[in-house]
């Protein structure tokens, strides 16, 4: 899952982005509003995380640019504001969810979570495949019965090859779904968490090397 998160208190955005990444989500941070703007032009996040109040381009603003331009990613509006005639408003500019301030991180989560599956095409909880059974609301994997111990890039890397059912998935897009922006795109970090994958999941090996295109399980 990847998540934008847009809140002009950066002492805020950077805490709640910590927050998501230790849920094993892959989280880039923008201060505001033409931030935003700029990064979902070449970024297709699942959740967008928006605060109402930024500055440069007011939230208002942005939700309604994304909503015009057909963006695909559920946005889940942030504001001080609590009262109902707030929270209409928001959903009214397009926002797929509202939170107001303070709220319990863990809301957040669930609150995220929930959009993302909305985003996704329809998929069984729990995913099979080669003898492999990865439950994603547990984080469990397991081979043939065996229980595998992964770290959480091994995971979101696992879990991507098995979502593609058999099809070639690209480094570009391991990348763009378990890591973020902060990643160098000339990294090997992708060939070495599929050695320790390949490696931890056993014999026979399962996920193969699509030469110059990428990986397939």
């Amino acid at each position: 899952m990847r998540v934008l998160v847009v809140e002009d208190e950066r002492v805020l955005a950077d805490a709640i982005a910590t927050g998501l990444r230790r849920e094993a989500m892959a989280v880039d941070v923008a201060y505001d509003g033409a931030a935003a703007l700029e990064k979902t032009s070449y970024v297709d996040y699942d959740v967008i995380v928006l605060d109402r109040d930024l500055p440069k381009v007011h939230g208002d603003e942005v939700c309604r640019r994304l909503v015009a331009r057909r963006n695909p990613s559920r946005i889940l509006m942030l504001t001080a504001a609590g009262e109902v005639d707030d929270r209409v408003e928001g959903l009214e500019l397009g926002a797929d969810d509202y939170l107001a301030k303070p709220f319990v991180f863990m809301e957040l989560v669930a609150r995220v979570r929930a959009l993302a599956r909305r985003t996704a095409p329809p998929l069984p909880p729990v995913l099979e495949r080669a003898g492999i059974r990865l439950d994603p609301g547990k984080r469990t994997v397991t081979r043939d019965g065996r229980e595998i111990s992964l770290t959480k890039k091994e995971f979101a890397v696992l879990e991507e090859l098995m979502r593609a059912d058999g099809a070639v998935v690209s480094q570009e897009d391991l990348l763009d779904k378990a890591w973020d922006e902060n990643i160098d795109p000339f990294t090997n970090v992708v060939r070495v968490t599929m050695m320790t994958l390949r490696k931890k999941l056993g014999d026979p090996p399962v996920i193969e090397t699509v030469p110059g295109v990428g990986y397939r399980l």
